[in-house]
């Protein structure tokens, strides 16, 4: 290990969260050394109760770095849509709340997408547009040090089609690809999605930061 790079924390415990998020910053991944929250033991959870993406990753990303005393990179996201008031929002992953808690992720995800057709049922195709939004956040031990958002715009379906992608994905719909985003090929979803809309934002400001180091 090259003891010059400097470590950062990803909140997470998943590995292919993990593999995604270095996949989107390319090549600025290789100057630093990653941990993740498998590497430590015991560490407090931090509990995700903010009432916006911005605020559950500001929460994450500083409770981390104040828990390990390393520079912490958290996120949160969610799908927002017009018609519900910007529900699920915050409450994306567990928006069915009736879902058996030993359900698998599969079934929970099923459940969530099943209720939001349920409430869009009346909802008429030019007031079905809604958006996956991802909130990325830096923070070291005592602040907020970089922020960045990404977007993509899409529409709810009136049914699920597609086998790729999880949560929400059968019932989004990105009308400049004219598929849901369960219908998309991985590579060209990771290409357009939230999630890479914020990467792309956050990783100039994090070479600009690591640059000042």
């Amino acid at each position: 290990m090259d003891m010059n790079k400097p470590k950062i924390l990803v909140a997470t415990t998943n590995p292919g969260k993990m593999a995604e998020l270095t996949a989107l910053l390319g090549e600025l991944a290789d100057a630093i050394h990653w941990k993740t929250l498998a590497d430590f033991a015991d560490l407090p959870v931090v509990t995700e109760d903010g009432s916006t993406f911005a605020r559950n990753a500001q929460k994450k990303a500083l409770g981390y770095a104040k828990a390990t005393g390393l520079l912490t990179i958290a996120d949160d996201s969610g799908l927002m849509i017009d018609a519900l008031g910007g529900q699920p929002g915050v409450r994306s992953a567990r928006f069915a709340d009736e879902v058996d808690k030993d359900a698998d992720r599969k079934q929970i995800d099923r459940e969530n997408y099943e209720k939001v057709l349920l409430l869009m049922k009346d909802v008429p195709a030019e007031k079905r547009t809604a958006r996956f939004v991802c909130h990325l956040c830096l923070a070291d031990e005592k602040q907020v040090l970089l922020q960045a958002e990404g977007k993509v715009e899409g529409v709810i379906t009136d049914k699920p089609a597609g086998d790729n992608g999880f949560g929400y994905d059968p019932i989004f719909r990105i009308p400049a690809e004219g598929k849901t985003a369960a219908q998309l090929d991985p590579d060209r979803k990771n290409k357009i999605s939230h999630r890479a809309d914020a990467a792309a934002k956050f990783k100039p400001i994090l070479r600009d930061y690591l640059l000042g180091l």
